[in-house]
């Protein structure tokens, strides 16, 4: 299992699976990280944390902590 957290910086990984349960994974949803979307890397900030993505055509900022909970391929 591969999480977005370990993704490498310029990669697209698509999203198979969503962890975590109650108003954690219902705002990783509402961010627009549902099964099946395309999700790109863009950068890391300077300590590491967040990562900066870009999803269904925008730029979005995660703590590691949430990219942990998404599975993907």
């Amino acid at each position: 299992m591969k999480t977005l957290k370990e993704v490498a910086v310029g990669k697209t990984v698509r999203v198979v699976k969503l962890h975590g349960e109650g108003a954690i994974k219902r705002r990783i949803m509402d961010m627009g990280l549902t099964k099946g979307v395309s999700v790109t890397v863009r950068k890391l900030a300077p300590l590491g944390d967040p990562m900066e993505l870009t999803v269904r055509g925008y730029e979005l900022s995660l703590r590691k902590a949430d990219a942990a909970m998404i599975e993907v391929e």
